[in-house]
């Protein structure tokens, strides 16, 4: 079936970087709608950044400017580079296909302050 697998995520100070990969296996990324969610303690989960097909890329108002979604097409892996890290993006970050529902386990970022 398809996997999503990701990681990457540590505990990280504030000002800090983290790239997040996602390693995907019976789906190609390149054509499908890919995206990085996040979802913090008591609160739903976000879109943080998707890239359409076309690269097409769409990211959330609190981390443009940051985080940067990009893909490697031969190695089925889709990255989330996150630079001058905030407490505030402390929560557990998802990958998936969202069009076609396939979401990986997550893996935890931890931002101190």
């Amino acid at each position: 079936q398809v996997q999503l697998v990701e990681s990457g995520g540590d505990l990280v100070q504030a000002g800090g970087s983290l790239r997040l990969s996602c390693a995907a296996s019976r789906i190609t990324i390149s054509i499908n709608t890919m995206a990085w969610y996040r979802q913090a303690p008591g609160k739903q989960r976000e879109l943080v950044a998707a890239m359409t097909s076309g690269g097409i890329t769409n990211y959330a108002d609190s981390v443009k400017g940051r985080f940067t979604i990009s893909r490697d097409n031969a190695k089925n892996t889709v990255y989330l580079q996150m630079n001058t890290l905030k407490p505030e993006d402390t929560a557990v970050y998802y990958c998936s296909a969202p069009v076609l529902n396939f979401w990986g386990q997550g893996t935890q970022v931890t931002v101190s302050s």
